[in-house]
């Protein structure tokens, strides 16, 4: 099987390609920059292919997994889904972008009748999160209320810097009732315990606004994230002033800038730094909690993603259709990774 890491000079994406060559993966470089695309084929010594996302079509030959890792993915995803569709060409990428999951989701039909697979959010988010979602289904399966939150210090790479800046004028997002709902952020707050002592927390629109109802069909789902309350204000109240990012070349600017100056977090960091991971889920007469604790967001991405590709190497039967992290893999996909022990269950919570 031979897989191209689209974006692979990226900070993640690079990271991805080297951990795949150490697996011993058939890994192709690619990227819309030559320079940058061709100058890390040379120095890893694999073949580079030069394209855009629009020219994708043409530049799948003989590839078995496009791994996009090239983002903001609103920006990326629906070209590179089409040639995959058109090619035969499993889809995998490692975005965290609601909007993206929703839209490929949509392609699920056209995908199964195609014979592709499409496997977006391989990276932290969403595999922790939604592996933990269908564990909590799995503990309770009449739940109707979802909640999932995360407590992380990252330090984040331009890519993913620029990706924020790219939905900073969205607000939030919860679904109610099986359908995706705007609020404010920061509009509903509580005290969790991720998994070491109680943190002050709000809600946030995580990705798994979306993955987890279709992985559990849980209609109610929040997403928090811990913050400190000062923080936590500024989300309620600045939220007027994210209006200035609908100004495009405002924005752009600032992408430009973000991705130049974020470097992304040092290898020491990536060993070091803990993520901890926390969900509700209830009927209205029970409530289950359950915990996971992870390696650091990136280090958690690069080997959740070269698994992912792996799996679907060594899978004994084909796959087709949209998929997310779980259901591709089941609850315990993210007990395979690297530095995550197990789930940690509560009884009431």
């Amino acid at each position: 099987m031979t897989v191209l890491v689209y974006g692979a000079y990226g900070y993640t994406g690079e990271l991805v390609v080297r951990e795949a060559l150490d697996r011993g993966l058939d890994v192709v470089v690619g990227g819309h920059n030559g320079t940058k695309t061709r100058g890390l084929g040379i120095q890893l010594d694999v073949e580079s292919r030069v394209f855009t996302v629009e020219e994708a079509a043409d530049s799948l030959d003989g590839i078995d997994v496009l791994l996009n890792c090239a983002g903001p993915f609103t920006r990326t995803y629906e070209p590179l889904v089409e040639a995959c569709l058109a090619t035969g060409t499993a889809y995998l990428d490692i975005t965290g972008e609601l909007p993206v999951f929703e839209a490929i989701a949509q392609r699920d039909r056209d995908a199964e009748q195609a014979g592709v697979v499409l496997l977006p959010g391989v990276g932290f988010d969403v595999v922790p999160t939604d592996c933990l979602a269908c564990h909590l289904h799995d503990r309770l399966p009449g739940a109707t209320h979802l909640r999932l939150g995360v407590e992380a210090r990252p330090t984040l790479s331009g890519g993913t810097l620029a990706t924020i800046l790219e939905h900073v004028t969205s607000g939030g997002k919860v679904r109610r009732d099986g359908t995706i709902a705007d609020v404010p952020v920061a509009s509903n707050s509580r005290r969790i315990d991720f998994g070491n002592g109680p943190k002050n927390a709000v809600t946030v629109p995580l990705a798994d606004v979306s993955t987890a109802y279709y992985t559990t069909g849980i209609g109610n789902i929040e997403t928090y994230t811990a913050v400190p309350e000062p923080a936590a204000w500024a989300l309620r109240f600045g939220e007027p002033a994210t209006a200035l990012f609908e100004f495009p070349p405002l924005k752009r600017g600032l992408q430009a800038f973000v991705r130049s100056a974020a470097s992304g977090p040092s290898e020491r960091t990536r060993q070091r730094d803990r993520v901890y991971v926390w969900g509700e889920a209830t009927d209205g007469n029970r409530t289950v909690v359950s915990r996971l604790e992870t390696p650091e967001v990136y280090a958690l991405t690069v080997d959740a993603a070269t698994t992912a590709v792996q799996r679907l190497e060594t899978g004994s039967e084909s796959r087709s259709g949209f998929e997310t992290p779980a259901t591709a893999f089941g609850a315990e996909f993210v007990l395979e990774l690297d530095g995550v022990e197990g789930f940690f269950d509560d009884g009431e919570g």
